[in-house]
């Protein structure tokens, strides 16, 4: 068995990977519950999961099982024939959510594509051809697809693709009177994220989510809510939208879905659930028997482990304290569940991210002050507190540099 040193790695992908990213300079080789470990032998808390992917942690042995027992069995047959993991998935979707219809795909970015594709259509029910405006919010993120991105409303993704798709147009989030204007008898959809997350974790006001359901049925448009990264238990209920008692037509999923794994879904209900038809959309590998199956797994398990109760009280807990240990360093702290950002009072958020990186703690930093976590659903209180500790002692090193201009 060859063995990788952490400078191969990092010059082979160099060498051999388009350089989309700027990673993080550590080679992750292993992980084992909220921790990872790199090929250095050194020891991880990951306060990110993936992006908010790795809702049981690293290695969960029903997880494991659940891949490896399809993998033996059946693992890919593409969407022209029935399978048994398909839907069975969407059975279980369905009832947890209240929806009516799921299609599958293989990414956050194709669910909302699919659900992009779904509100045009419903557009032109009826022979109109003007129904076709869709309305984002302002600091959104629902993809790097050409349609996502022009529906992400930030011109940094946006730039270097122009032009855009034509038919989309941008609302301050949490702006109701911006809402309000934006609306007409052309918008086929609203399409937003009950908790922006790459925007800054900012969840909604309840008051404008049920004006975009009022406004959206007044006019004859579906209500859309991208909970790629809020859904699978990670507010602390199965998805977000059921903190706020307001039901979108249709809700994207991916991310937790398939705990690392790779699958996205589109839900739909009402009229929205009948809206496409055979060859209307498609993909090869969306909802293929492993993608499934294992996602099925995940839901099984938040289930039986009661994981969307215990993310409630993971967040409060850690939130509670981050306000009790870092308050001198936090200008706000905000979430649900466990989904949280911490708002820092100085622009070092990025500082920060690198110096927790070097003593063992991964986060996240969304712009110049706010760190976004995303821990796994499965951490205890202790892992809480390793990770306020780290923090804790972060901060008083950046802060005590930066105000002596050391920074």
């Amino acid at each position: 068995m060859t063995t990788y040193t952490d400078e191969h790695i990092k010059q082979m992908d160099h060498d051999c990977v388009m350089g989309t990213y700027a990673r993080l300079p550590v080679v992750l080789e292993r992980g084992q519950g909220p921790y990872v470990w790199d090929v250095n032998g050194k020891k991880y808390l990951d306060f990110l999961a993936g992006i908010a992917v790795n809702v049981l942690g690293h290695a969960h042995p029903a997880l494991v099982a659940a891949v490896q027992a399809q993998a033996a069995t059946l693992m890919h047959t593409s969407n022209i024939f029935y399978t048994i993991p398909q839907p069975r998935l969407a059975q279980k979707l369905l009832a947890i959510s209240g929806f009516d219809k799921a299609f599958f795909a293989n990414s956050g970015a194709e669910a909302n594509e699919a659900a992009i594709k779904l509100a045009r259509k419903y557009g032109k029910k009826d022979g109109r051809t003007d129904k076709f405006r869709i309305i984002t919010a302002q600091r959104s993120f629902h993809g790097r697809t050409m349609a996502t991105v022009t529906a992400t409303a930030q011109e940094k993704y946006q730039k270097p693709f122009a032009p855009m798709l034509t038919g989309f147009d941008y609302v301050p989030y949490n702006d109701v009177a911006a809402l309000q204007k934006a609306m007409g008898p052309d918008v086929c959809a609203v399409m937003l994220e009950p908790v922006q997350g790459e925007g800054g974790v900012y969840p909604a006001d309840p008051a404008y989510l049920q004006e975009a359901r009022a406004l959206c049925d007044a006019n004859d448009a579906l209500l859309i809510f991208d909970e790629v990264q809020t859904g699978i238990g990670r507010t602390g209920h199965w998805f977000a939208f059921q903190h706020y008692g307001v039901t979108p037509d249709v809700m994207t999923l991916a991310k937790a879905l398939g705990g690392g794994f790779p699958i996205g879904a589109c839900l739909a209900t009402g009229a929205a659930a009948s809206v496409f038809a055979a060859g209307d959309h498609g993909t090869t590998f969306g909802g293929n028997p492993l993608a499934c199956a294992t996602a099925l797994t995940v839901l099984e398990t938040i289930e039986k482990d009661g994981l969307c109760t215990h993310a409630q009280e993971m967040g409060r807990y850690f939130l509670s304290k981050a306000q009790s240990e870092l308050g001198a360093h936090l200008k706000d702290t905000r979430g649900l569940g466990l989904m949280m950002g911490l708002e820092l009072t100085q622009p070092v958020a990025k500082k920060v991210l690198t110096a927790a990186l070097e003593r063992g703690l991964i986060v996240n930093a969304v712009g110049e002050t706010t760190l976004r976590l995303l821990p796994p659903l499965i951490i205890e209180r202790e892992h809480c507190d390793e990770a306020i500790a780290i923090l804790k002692d972060v901060l008083a090193e950046i802060s005590g540099s930066f105000v002596t201009g050391n920074s």
